[in-house]
């Protein structure tokens, strides 16, 4: 299956515990990369993160972020420093005897001391956390979810080009092989020509000079890179439509043709085959670019 590694999903979810947002983005990795930016309250969520995105994704960069926000009042513990208070205290009281100060102190008073309280957010209860955790996980697998069917349908895109280009490689490469068997026969022709030019000449070994026609035919004939070609060309549209990832098959793929072209660019002859060489090596380089975007 051709899969586009690009995607974005984003959503938010709203209940009576709180406001879950969820975004998922992927871009081109060699291999999966998953990084993850979760509130620390869900560390324990990270396993089944990454479980869920594995189970959509094979290969990419991915990056999800999760946001929470509860709409329970937090439960508040308010702390005296008592030691800190009790050596206050005497502090003021010596302060009074010598008249510093007069009065007695007020509540104001103790919010101007830093020291003397501590408020903190209590934790949340071991409960409303299993509360949460199972509705910020279906908000992570529907984004997921999201993210998969947005790479899903670029990767049709991606097919219906990458598929009109490899019918357009076996164009070429028809052209190429007709082009070639052209150039072959006006080889044979000017090699007849020489043969009777030394004959004539009473110059000729006839068994050396067939030796040397048959090795030159030999070393110009391209069947069996045709034969290859073709194979892997085959071989691209099976795998294409197979519901597996395919984006390194196809990579490698073209390396392959790649090397077919090279190796057909040398043995054939012909005066249109050179022409049509740089073409399919056009070719070849734009469905590279287009796959290094496949899963």
């Amino acid at each position: 299956m051709i899969k586009s590694m690009t995607g974005f999903a984003s959503l938010t979810r709203d209940d009576e515990m709180a406001t879950i947002g969820v975004t998922v983005k992927s871009v081109n990795h060699r291999f999966l990369d998953l990084q993850m930016r979760l509130p620390q309250s869900l560390g324990a969520l990270e396993a089944r993160v990454r479980s869920i995105v594995q189970a959509r994704v094979s290969r990419g960069r991915v990056e999800v972020a999760v946001s929470v926000q509860q709409r329970r009042t937090p439960a508040l513990d308010v702390d005296l420093n008592e030691p800190f208070l009790e050596a206050l205290g005497a502090a003021l009281d010596r302060a009074r005897d010598r008249g510093h100060i007069a009065g007695p102190m007020t509540p104001g008073d103790l919010l101007r001391f830093p020291q003397a309280l501590s408020i903190r957010e209590r934790q949340q209860e071991l409960a409303a956390e299993e509360d949460l955790l199972p509705r910020v996980e279906e908000a992570i697998r529907a984004a997921v979810e999201s993210l998969d069917d947005m790479r899903s349908k670029e990767g049709e895109f991606l097919r219906v080009d990458l598929d009109s280009r490899r019918e357009l490689l076996a164009a070429l490469f028809s052209r190429v092989h007709a082009a070639s068997e052209s150039g072959m026969d006006g080889l044979r022709t000017r090699l007849e020509e020489r043969v009777k030019s030394l004959r004539a000449e009473a110059l000729a070994d006839e068994v050396m000079i067939a030796q040397e026609i048959a090795k030159f035919a030999g070393r110009s004939d391209i069947t069996e890179e045709v034969v290859r070609f073709r194979g892997h060309l085959e071989h691209w549209r099976s795998l294409s439509e197979s519901p597996e990832p395919c984006g390194r098959k196809l990579d490698f793929l073209l390396q392959e043709m790649n090397r077919e072209v090279n190796t057909v660019g040398s043995k054939a002859e012909g005066p249109a085959v050179s022409e049509l060489i740089v073409s399919l090596k056009a070719e070849l380089e734009k469905m590279r670019e287009q796959v290094q975007n496949v899963e």
